[in-house]
């Protein structure tokens, strides 16, 4: 048995190639399947099965589409409400692909219907196994629970403690688990851990969900624990019981400068992918920053931020433009238009619509904040309430980021010095007030750094 793994770090997720060296399976594909296919032909084997380990929250699965162009059985859930034909699986039943011998286990507690894989091969390897956990076990944590309603969240608490421990005892100790979810994945909850690959043996002597003998502890620690997740969720799960259509990674033939301004001046939603300084220094007036390429955040936070189902534009380099239409795909937002053109064009934004007007606001670090904020001036922290909460600079405001264009009206007549963790989520802010017309100044420095550059701290 060989297992390929796909990642895509933008989300946090995995997906699985998963063979004998003639046949394979695939586990909780994403929308762009042209990397499975990619990795199936690599190691010259035909994908005969995709299976879900259930109907996820976080991204829209490429699982129907990639199962029919590859004539496929699509295994899901028999207990999930699909509006597509399926290969209907339970738990306790057992698959032959090939060489490997595949094994259902019911884990609701990510979702009620969830269910892991235990795939083995007895002919080689002495029987090597391998467990696909989804969003249940994962390396350190579990899945979280409160993605389905509110009322629902406690009891599935409560159902992910105990199904992990019964996936631990459908595997061997030496099996290596395989997680969909936890690699800065806002599915994940609690203590994850940021290893790359585990196994049960090693989780079993780890991981909190199976070393607290208390099982109204581990709920309550694990409520506890509970923070905000992207909007965009609650689109994906219908999504993708509804049967999702194929993804389009094509890049758009680029709008002119008069439609690009016409956009602005509608109010619709440009989205510049520049460095965050770059667009502090020059941009189109209305547009807004959501820097790609810096880490991983562009998608999960330009799907919590910008409301869902508007027209949207990309402004940016050809190659990031088709890095982040893919991106978006993958959550959802397909086929948005593009603003290209030649790089110093792109360098020099206001070249592809001439007659808009340009924009521009201050950025600095903590020393600025200390030799420049005035008594009137004011300081806005963007990060979640539980990292405000744990640490802030004394006296600033608490808006996370995704709530802000909602909540702008309650922020004082006054220039605001806007920051974050990192200055990711601070540049997103920053544009947002820029385009309401707010006095801002960008705090383009990691937070931890405040400190030790003097501004003060609490607690």
């Amino acid at each position: 048995m060989d297992v390929v793994v796909i990642e895509t770090p933008q989300l946090g997720d995995r997906s699985y190639l998963v063979h004998d060296g003639s046949v394979a399976l695939v586990i909780d594909p994403q929308r762009d399947i042209d990397r499975v296919e990619a990795a199936a032909a690599k190691a010259g084997v035909r994908i005969t099965h995709v299976a879900e380990t259930h109907l996820h929250n976080d991204y829209v699965t490429g699982g129907l589409v990639l199962a029919e162009k590859q004539g496929a059985a699509y295994l899901v859930n028999a207990a999930d409400e699909v509006s597509f034909r399926r290969v209907p699986v339970t738990d306790g039943q057992v698959l032959r692909i090939g060489r490997l011998s595949v094994t259902v286990v019911a884990t609701p507690g990510h979702t009620h219907t969830h269910l892991s894989y235990v795939v083995r091969d007895d002919t080689y390897d002495g029987g090597m196994e391998a467990v696909f956990s989804g969003g249940s076990l994962l390396y350190g944590s579990v899945g979280r629970t409160d993605l389905v309603s509110p009322q629902d969240t406690a009891k599935l608490a409560h159902d992910q403690y105990s199904s992990v421990r019964r996936l631990v005892d459908s595997a061997t100790p030496e099996a290596a688990l395989y997680p969909t979810h936890g690699f800065g994945s806002f599915c994940s909850i609690g203590p994850a851990s940021h290893q790359e690959s585990s196994t049960i043996s090693e989780q079993t002597g780890s991981n909190h969900a199976l070393t607290d003998p208390d099982e109204e502890h581990f709920v309550s620690q694990l409520l506890e624990n509970i923070t905000a997740y992207p909007a965009y969720y609650a689109h994906m799960s219908p999504l993708n019981a509804a049967g999702p259509y194929p993804a389009i990674l094509d890049v758009p033939d680029s709008v002119d400068a008069e439609e690009l301004g016409r956009r602005l001046r509608a109010g619709e939603w440009v989205v510049d992918l520049r460095h965050r300084v770059a667009f502090a220094d020059s941009h189109l007036q209305g547009s807004v920053s959501f820097e790609y390429g810096r880490g991983d955040n562009f998608t999960s936070y330009l799907g919590w931020v910008i409301p869902w189902n508007q027209p949207l534009t990309l402004l940016g380099p050809i190659d990031e433009v088709e890095k982040a239409i893919r991106d978006l795909a993958r959550i959802g937002i397909d086929s948005p238009d593009a603003a290209v053109g030649p790089e110093a064009a792109v360098l020099n934004v206001g070249a592809l619509a001439p007659d808009h007007p340009q924009a521009s606001y201050e950025h600095g670090d903590w020393a600025a904040l200390l030799s420049n904020r005035t008594s009137e001036d004011m300081v806005l922290d963007v990060r979640r309430s539980d990292e405000y909460k744990a640490s802030h600079v004394k006296g600033a405001i608490n808006i996370p980021v995704y709530e802000l264009l909602s909540r702008i009206t309650e922020l004082p007549d006054a220039r605001i010095w806007v920051h974050c963790a990192t200055g990711y989520r601070a540049s997103v802010a920053a544009s947002l007030l820029d385009r309401a017309g707010r006095e801002v100044v960008l705090i383009n420095a990691r937070f931890k750094d405040a400190s030790g550059a003097g501004v003060e701290t609490t607690p």
